[in-house]
């Protein structure tokens, strides 16, 4: 069996989404379901991993590719692919998509948008279908052997608030829970934000509704922000958010501050600037209270520190800060981490059963720009057990090449144990197998 040439996989989906564009057909998704993709045999790998480079034993297969704008990833399990799709000024509006490989040869050769809202999470439980747009979060019913869902979504939590981090990481306990990340409005609670030696806010007005994790019922209509309990306070963007079965606990990779340099050059340098704060990889439990705007990570000392808006000068730890949530990991500064997935498949090496994957998106407030890349923590436990390691890499061979970037954004699994990977700069999904050839 071959893959299809790209030409005929573009063309295959200008089609699709060319029928969306002119209204949905409500039997456009009826089309038989495939075969499971967990007794389906794998198809062959993409020549040199679609760009990519991975471990000994792995290859990628490029599922599908120039969806612009594609976010987070849920994958139901008959193998049908579900990606959340921002609206970009110059792209398609916002929407989900739904993808199927109709003959298991790799590729989605069916590919259809739905829904009007842009977003980034998208989750699967049981039979529906959640979506995290910007300002709400939605669900729509998933029909057997339906690929798109019908009808309109039912509205679950509305009214959320948007601006600066407005796009939202949703979580699902299997026990009628919905974790919703609202990530900060500024980068780090100035009076003018962003601007040079402004001090913060003090206290900080936007923690009461934003740069935290808001849990609501998951199966509640109509609900609004104030019907949710704040679960977690003080981390600035924690898109990257995950249930993990095992701790009966969300985690959260969370995007440090910027601009240390910029707007406090006076006590930080550009050096120093391009080291911190750390990316925080946090274990939510009720309650937990990660520093930020007040406090931020610094890798090297392995502690938090006091932030210059509110008199810190990278140094002194001060009584604001030391009861802060430590991380659990701590990540390079300014990688921008976009998704969380605890792997929790068999077709992997069993190093990787139960780890957690962190999808990075790429810095921009660096001298040299890094990131771009899929890490892997080994888990034992329930908690991290080593080092992070680069799983996925060559996603940016020239990071200062804006056209050449592809950024990591989301990350699912596959009924298989395969992994799925996107990228929204130039909207490719590939899907990473195990074949131990090395």
């Amino acid at each position: 069996m071959t893959m299809r040439t790209r030409s005929t996989a573009s063309a295959a989906l200008l089609l699709a989404l060319a029928a969306c564009a002119a209204g949905p057909d409500p039997d456009a998704g009826l089309a038989a379901a495939p075969t499971p993709a967990s007794r389906a045999p794998a198809p062959p790998c993409t020549p040199g991993n679609g760009g990519i480079t991975l471990p000994a034993g792995f290859c990628a297969i490029v599922f599908a590719d120039t969806l612009a704008g594609v976010r987070h990833l849920a994958v139901a399990p008959n193998g049908d692919v579900y990606a959340a799709r921002a609206g970009r000024r110059d792209g398609p509006a916002g929407s989900a998509l739904a993808l199927r490989d109709t003959d298991n040869d790799g590729d989605a050769d069916l590919v259809q948008a739905f829904g009007t809202l842009g977003g980034s999470g998208i989750e699967i439980a049981g039979d529906w279908l959640y979506f995290g747009a910007n300002d709400q979060v939605v669900r729509w019913r998933l029909q057997p052997g339906q690929l798109v869902p019908a009808g309109s979504p039912e509205v679950i939590v509305g009214g959320l608030p948007v601006g600066g981090h407005a796009a939202k990481g949703i979580a699902l306990d299997g026990r009628g829970n919905l974790f919703v990340s609202i990530g900060s409005r500024t980068n780090s609670c100035q009076v003018a934000d962003r601007q040079n030696a402004s001090p913060g806010e003090d206290p900080c007005q936007e923690l009461a509704v934003r740069a935290g994790v808001w849990r609501f019922d998951a199966n509640r209509p109509n609900q609004a922000q104030a019907d949710g309990e704040r679960w977690a306070t003080g981390i600035r963007n924690g898109m990257a958010i995950a249930w993990h079965a095992g701790e009966g606990v969300p985690f959260t990779v969370s995007h440090g501050r910027d601009q240390l340099f910029q707007n406090w050059g006076s006590s930080f340098t550009e050096a120093q600037n391009d080291e911190l704060p750390s990316e925080e990889m946090f274990r939510l439990a009720r309650g937990t209270d990660g520093g930020w705007p007040y406090c931020f990570h610094d890798r090297a000392a392995g502690r938090k520190v006091l932030a210059p808006e509110y008199g810190g000068d990278g140094r002194q730890v001060g009584g604001r800060c030391q009861d802060k949530a430590a991380p659990v990991v701590a990540f390079p500064a300014h990688w921008a981490p976009n998704d969380l997935l605890f792997y929790t498949g068999s077709s992997f090496p069993a190093r990787y059963r139960g780890g957690a994957f962190v999808a990075f998106h790429g810095s921009w407030n660096r001298t040299r720009q890094q990131g771009y890349n899929v890490v892997f923590v080994p888990f034992q436990g329930g908690r991290p057990a080593g080092q992070f390691e680069v799983f996925a890499d060559g996603f940016a061979p020239n990071p200062s090449d804006q056209q050449s970037r592809r950024r990591p954004t989301g990350l699912a699994m596959g009924p298989d144990g395969s992994l799925y990977v996107a990228d929204d700069a130039r909207g490719r999904i590939w899907r990473i197998v195990y074949t131990g050839q090395r």
